[in-house]
């Protein structure tokens, strides 16, 4: 199983602000400590805000930070909301499903099952699991990284 890039993003960004605490955070510096294009991270900064997971303050003093305790979200549920998981597989979504196997053979329960259990253990990481130790996330954060490409 691969995620999106776009999962991955609302994840950097959550970890961003749960580093630094109930502080504004600007999207671009999100962008500039991962060396992001901020326009990637300005769709899922927005959606998580919509969601409830962040803040987001407008105008020229604003910014993002959580909206929850970071103890509260679970990655399990960023990763329900960020991707669609009708397309896992192509029988998975009877409106699109064009095989001919669907429903015959065994293969729709073997990925649900997989999936149920994939989900099961994302379901016991929370946000605050993943900054535990925020030393050597801030340490690599702060370190220069890769260039954003200009105009982005």
């Amino acid at each position: 199983m691969r995620l999106t890039a776009y999962t991955n993003y609302a994840l950097r960004i959550l970890m961003y602000c749960a580093l630094h605490g109930g502080q504004l955070v600007r999207v671009q510096d999100v962008a500039d400590a991962h060396g992001i294009s901020r326009a990637h991270l300005l769709k899922a900064a927005r959606e998580l805000g919509q969601l409830g997971y962040l803040e987001n303050v407008r105008g020229r003093a604003g910014g993002i930070r959580l909206a929850k305790g970071a103890e509260t979200i679970t990655v399990g549920e960023i990763v329900r909301h960020t991707e669609d998981l009708s397309e896992f597989v192509e029988c998975f979504n009877d409106s699109t499903n064009t095989c001919p196997l669907a429903g015959a053979c065994g293969l729709t329960g073997v990925f649900s099952r997989g999936l149920k259990a994939f989900f099961a253990e994302l379901d016991t990481v929370r946000l605050s699991d993943l900054v535990r130790h925020p030393g050597p996330l801030l340490e690599r954060l702060s370190a220069p990284g890769p260039s954003v490409p200009a105009g982005a």
